[in-house]
């Protein structure tokens, strides 16, 4: 089917914001920030301590920060648009991710709360909730609703991270009174991983944002794993190096969200 310009498509002229102001400039430069910072925070952490860990500490918390900001870019950018509703869930859960990095990293510490950890589980388990929101909303508007991927997906990944809690935390050896809180998370993370890879199923141009949710929840069982009683030589690079691009791909996808939903409006046009 020919494609239509959006000057021809009185729909598409309502929607303001289609595209970034600057093309794809700003979200470019937000990249090479974040992927900047995350690299940086691999090369600091190097050092055994004082100054370059603090600096390395420093650097990953920037990394999360960048992808808020371009989380709330791509909202700003596509608010009016039928990709706005995802746009605000994946920018939400980025803002709620950051600040259970915060709280890992015991930079919150006027919280009064037993232990940081348990801080950082609520905030990122608000932050996939917000995430299967977002995909499920992307879904329905994208007519992704294929009930067998969706389903086979999310049950899949549900028996991945039951089986991975059950290794990891429960026949862990440590930190016993966050077993059962890490339950409810991991399937938090998990539906994530498994509605992603639904709709990823049915259309390729999603594949990134499965990759995210499957990188996110791989980083948290390495993280889990040292915390169980398990042992993981440079545990905190492996985390940020699955962590970091893991939310990098999700907030990221709203592009390809924004593209996927434009397109749909332009072949729902007679050519």
């Amino acid at each position: 089917m020919t494609s239509i310009p959006n000057t021809l498509v009185p729909e598409m002229a309502a929607e303001k914001c289609d595209q970034p102001a600057g093309g794809l400039a700003y979200f470019t430069v937000l990249w090479i920030v974040w992927a900047a910072l995350l690299i940086a925070a691999m090369v600091l952490g190097n050092f055994s301590e004082g100054h370059g860990s603090a600096a390395a500490t420093a650097a990953r918390m920037g990394s999360s920060v960048a992808l808020v900001v371009t989380g709330w870019l791509a909202y700003a950018t596509w608010r009016h648009t039928s990709a706005g509703n995802f746009a605000l869930c994946i920018a939400t859960g980025m803002t709620l991710g950051t600040i259970g990095d915060f709280f890992n990293a015991n930079l919150l510490t006027f919280v009064p709360l037993k232990d940081p950890v348990l801080g950082g589980i609520l905030a990122f388990g608000l932050g996939h909730a917000a995430y299967i929101v977002g995909c499920k909303n992307l879904a329905t508007r994208a007519g992704l609703n294929n009930f067998r991927a969706l389903t086979g997906a999310i049950v899949v990944w549900q028996l991945i991270g039951l089986v991975g809690w059950y290794f990891v935390a429960m026949q862990g050896t440590k930190a016993r009174d966050l077993v059962w809180p890490a339950l409810p998370y991991s399937l938090l993370l998990a539906g994530t991983a498994g509605i992603s890879s639904g709709l990823a199923i049915q259309c390729s141009r999603f594949i990134p944002l499965a990759l995210g949710g499957a990188l996110f929840l791989t980083s948290d069982l390495i993280l889990a794993f040292g915390m169980f009683g398990g042992h993981v030589p440079h545990q905190t690079e492996w985390v940020w190096l699955t962590y970091g691009p893991g939310q990098m791909l999700i907030v990221f996808s709203t592009i390809s969200a924004a593209n996927a939903l434009r397109n749909k409006r332009v072949a729902s046009k007679p050519a």
